[in-house]
């Protein structure tokens, strides 16, 4: 394992609360950096399993820096409880469908827009639903906010399976998608791209390479399959992992980089993963015996994030530590979300 982040050996989190407050917690750079853009955020997909702890970190870092701004979350609210918890963090809430257009004229105006919103899970067999939301929703955003800074999530899958020496995709490489969802979320960037440039929307595209917090992410499919007893895959032999509170906090600096053409960055962890040697730490941390299948390829799904460290720093959380949080946090028989992230599939199949 190639540890590039300093190690820090902080103590386990107790609970989900005190989770949630350090998914939340935003860095001084985060906060020198909302303090420098002016306006309200609103915030497109807040529903999804970033977006609540990235809404309370714009709130946090704004609060903390003196600067006054609503933070509004939108989403359909499938779980009402969030939206209650959102709000008793003095974040606004709006319920929508955005595809719905009479829903998206109806939202408040906002100088300052994340777009998270999109499908991957599930849009096997959904396909047409995947591309509605993946593409044609940024066309209606933008017809919607044509004078709005944007920070679009997009994802390192459109680059496709880049060999492991070559220590991952850069932001300049060819794009090669593989299956459905990796190519509609490439036509969701070049719609974004086209109305960025056609109409000066200044815009930042986050290519994501898994976001990872103890409820969810790579290293928590790891870590249970381990403490099942499950065999550990290594068709997809190596990966990268950020900390959830890092990838929020380069996301909502990366307000400050929004330009036309759009700027371009890969946010991921320092550290290029062996997934045989990720199971293998989980199996000492957890006193299990560790089970593989299958053998690793010379590609995988990894991008290398660079440019975005050169910007905001490197992660404040180092995958040692994230791995060491993750196997407490499983043993103990904490909450997780049950999201498998399918992280193996070479195939592109979600």
């Amino acid at each position: 394992m190639n540890t590039a982040a300093h190690e820090t050996g902080l103590p386990p989190i107790r609970d989900v609360d005190q989770l949630e407050e350090v998914v939340s917690e935003p860095s001084e750079a985060l906060m020198k950096s909302l303090s420098r853009v002016p306006g309200d955020i609103l915030i497109l997909g807040v529903g999804g399993k970033m977006g609540p702890s990235l809404a309370r970190m714009a709130k946090r870092a704004s609060e903390l820096a003196g600067v006054s701004r609503r933070v509004i979350g939108v989403a359909r609210f499938s779980e009402p409880e969030l939206e209650s918890k959102l709000q008793a963090h003095q974040i606004e809430t709006a319920r929508a469908d955005l595809l719905d257009e009479s829903r998206l004229e109806a939202l408040p105006e906002a100088p300052n827009i994340i777009f998270m919103a999109g499908m991957k899970f599930g849009s096997k067999g959904r396909e047409a639903l995947t591309w509605a939301i993946n593409t044609h929703l940024p066309s209606l955003l933008c017809k919607r906010y044509p004078r709005s800074r944007m920070v679009v999530f997009s994802t390192g899958n459109i680059y496709g399976l880049t060999p492991v020496v070559s220590g991952g995709s850069v932001e300049t490489d060819d794009l090669h998608p593989i299956g459905e969802y990796a190519m509609s979320c490439l036509g969701r960037e070049r719609i974004f791209e086209y109305f960025c440039r056609s109409a000066n929307i200044p815009m930042v595209f986050i290519r994501l390479n898994y976001a990872s917090e103890l409820r969810y992410g790579v290293l928590v499919d790891l870590a249970q399959n381990i403490r099942h007893g499950d065999p550990v895959d290594l068709a997809m032999g190596h990966l990268n992992a950020i900390w959830m509170a890092d990838a929020n906090d380069m996301a909502l600096q990366a307000l400050g980089q929004a330009a036309f053409p759009p700027t371009i960055l890969n946010v991921t962890g320092p550290e290029l993963l062996s997934v045989r040697e990720v199971g293998e730490q989980f199996g000492k941390l957890m006193g299990k015996r560790v089970k593989f299948k299958g053998a690793e390829s010379p590609t995988a799904l990894l991008n290398n994030a660079q440019q975005a460290f050169r910007l905001f720093g490197k992660p404040r959380i180092s995958a040692p530590q994230m791995i060491r949080w993750t196997a407490d946090w499983i043993m103990r028989g904490q909450p997780t979300l049950n999201k498998p992230t399918h992280f193996e599939s070479r195939g592109g199949s979600f």
